[in-house]
């Protein structure tokens, strides 16, 4: 007589629960589960395109570091910006020491707007609004007893929420800076403030208006105090007087777009990244080609867009003014929704920087967008403030934008009013 082989009985007893579960009948493949198979073609002549890795050392914050790269020399740019199509734009401003690109950003996009109507060349301050935007981010976290983002960044979309509550005013009204500076550094502001809210939430000390006042007196130290009323062509009026009486700017025209899976497209919804502190949910959703598409018309009807994405990548380099998607990242052909999404979920594409893009260019079966970029590293080459961006990079890594509701019309139809 054989031993009996326990394992074998309990592999049958599992096959029959399985079978009686499922009611005593072989298990049928549901139509809706059924995926359709989908593939992709790369054709021979780009595996020529390969990009080698490598590593170089740059100085960053004072200490040298190692960071990866790749070989910028072999990707073309256009020679000069005159072979570029650009859309008006006020010349480029250094954020300097501060974490307000959204705002310089924001103010830029809005200043071509403000050419695009007719306005004519005007300077807005940045700093204004910065201003407030510390403000109001010290209130809500003061509402939310403490559970509220802190940091300098935010969105694109920002400058426009805080010229509805508080105007604007020009560059020569208020510059954020105080006698004697030059340049903005907004380290010690911040540290400032948060150590003072830091305080109130571990003393649970929530009175909002006193602390509120207390935090304007912080940023009136370090920033100077803003305006209640500016002078134009020899009148008085109030900061937001100005914006709904002079710059006629349509506020609520304005809308920005992003393309993500975690809710469904043609929605709005909530940009989940820390920057967007005060949970906006404005944002409309898109499939990335409509997305994509969008950004294209945009720009070839004349409008500008103010970007919020990722520029700390491998295939960015300062220096050399190109941003583009490097083989040993992911082919370019293979960019998709998936592989976007894919990169965002594990926060290898984060939101760490915004810029304003005025132009672009078509060279070599690519799209190469003229980026206008306030930060430190766009000084770094001889267009100076001045950056291109390859279409798969734009695809890849820039996960928002901003712009007029005219120049999108087709897509703002496929949204429920």
């Amino acid at each position: 007589m054989k031993p009996i082989n326990r394992f074998r009985i309990c592999g049958l007893l599992a096959a029959s629960l399985i079978f009686l579960y499922s009611g005593c009948s072989a298990p049928q493949e549901s139509s809706d589960r059924v995926i359709k198979k989908q593939t992709i073609q790369i054709g021979p002549e780009d595996i020529r395109d390969k990009n080698p890795a490598s590593y170089e050392k740059r100085e960053f914050r004072g200490q040298e570091r190692q960071f990866l790269t790749t070989d910028f020399s072999s990707v073309p740019i256009p020679a000069s910006l005159d072979e570029v199509t650009k859309h008006f734009h006020t010349p480029p401003v250094r954020q300097w020491s501060t974490g307000t690109c959204w705002c310089f950003a924001g103010t830029s996009f809005l200043e071509s707007e403000l050419h695009r109507m007719g306005k004519g060349e005007i300077k807005l301050s940045e700093m204004f609004t910065v201003y407030w935007e510390y403000v109001e981010k010290a209130r809500r976290y003061i509402r939310e007893k403490g559970d509220s983002s802190l940091g300098q960044g935010s969105e694109p979309n920002a400058v426009v929420r805080m010229m509805k509550m508080y105007g604007a005013v020009r560059a020569e009204d208020y510059s954020g800076l105080l006698p004697g500076q030059t340049e903005h550094d907004h380290g010690p502001l911040n540290r400032e403030i948060r150590n003072y809210l830091a305080m109130c939430k571990e003393n649970k000390y929530w009175d909002e208006e006193k602390a509120v006042g207390s935090v304007k007196l912080i940023l009136n130290r370090h920033l100077g105090t803003p305006p209640t009323a500016i002078t134009v062509d020899g009148r008085e009026m109030t900061p937001t007087a100005y914006v709904n009486e002079v710059l006629e700017l349509p506020l609520d025209d304005y809308v920005s777009f992003m393309s993500f899976k975690y809710i469904p497209f043609h929605t709005q919804g909530k940009f989940r990244v820390p920057d967007n502190w005060w949970q906006c949910t404005q944002y409309y959703n898109v499939p990335l080609e409509e997305f994509m598409a969008g950004l294209r018309g945009a720009l070839s009807s004349g409008f500008t867009a103010a970007f919020g994405g990722d520029t700390s990548e491998a295939g960015k380099n300062a220096e050399a003014e190109i941003a583009f998607i490097p083989t040993f990242d992911i082919h370019p052909k293979l960019i998709d929704q998936d592989s976007r999404e894919f990169r965002y979920s594990n926060r290898t594409t984060t939101d760490d920087h915004s810029i304003h893009c005025v132009g672009f260019s078509e060279l070599d079966d690519h799209i190469y967008f003229l980026i206008k970029d306030s930060g430190r590293s766009a000084q770094a080459g001889p267009f100076k403030g001045y950056s291109f961006f390859r279409d798969d990079y734009v695809k890849l890594k820039m996960l928002i934008y901003m712009v007029h509701k005219d120049a999108v019309p087709e897509i703002l139809e496929k949204f429920q009013p």
